[in-house]
């Protein structure tokens, strides 16, 4: 019961900030403000860099999947296998034997791992290019246009700044930072 009021409590006052926050800008904006808004997910989504990346991204991904599956498949056979002949072996090659399945089965995981890690590295590799050529056309666009801000309308996402103040030097002040 107290979680729930202290919560409550730090929600009053986290929208009492939020209101504050939002009169404060609004006396400080200039009238001439003009703000704008585009969904760049989408806008990415449509160029065909990104069509192509996801072509390859999608392709490399098959790729670790197809090898994977192979290396599951042999050690699986490989199970089967040392099961059928564990009664004809003695304990110290049965002992060796599940020591050969614990390595072979750490290794497909280190594969699973460090293929799940290549193909992030390589999307962000892909991605980031064609989001800063998309950024910067959106900055320039609303440049030409006359707009201070651009709203990013993706849900999830921040603001792309065309124009306009940046308050991070004074509010980095206001803080002590």
């Amino acid at each position: 019961m107290i979680k729930i009021i202290k919560s409550l409590k730090d929600l009053k006052i986290s929208l009492l900030l939020v209101f504050i926050l939002i009169f404060a800008t609004s006396a400080m904006v200039d009238t001439q403000t003009k703000v704008a808004h585009i969904a760049s997910q989408e806008l990415v989504e449509a160029m065909p860099e990104f069509i192509a990346a996801k072509r390859e991204i999608e392709k490399l991904n098959k790729t670790y999947e197809t090898e994977i599956k192979a290396m599951v498949l042999e050690y699986q056979n490989t199970i089967k296998k040392f099961t059928q002949e564990a009664e004809q072996k003695t304990k110290e090659e049965n002992i060796k034997r599940q020591s050969e399945l614990q390595a072979t089965e750490q290794s497909i995981n280190s594969y699973r791992e460090n293929a799940a890690r290549d193909l992030q590295t390589k999307q962000t590799d892909l991605l980031k290019p064609i989001t800063e050529k998309a950024r910067v056309a959106i900055q320039k666009v609303a440049r030409s246009k006359g707009f201070n801000y651009v709203f990013d309308s993706t849900l999830g996402t921040g603001m792309i700044m065309a124009d306009g103040m940046d308050l991070m030097s004074d509010v980095k002040k206001e803080l002590g930072i």
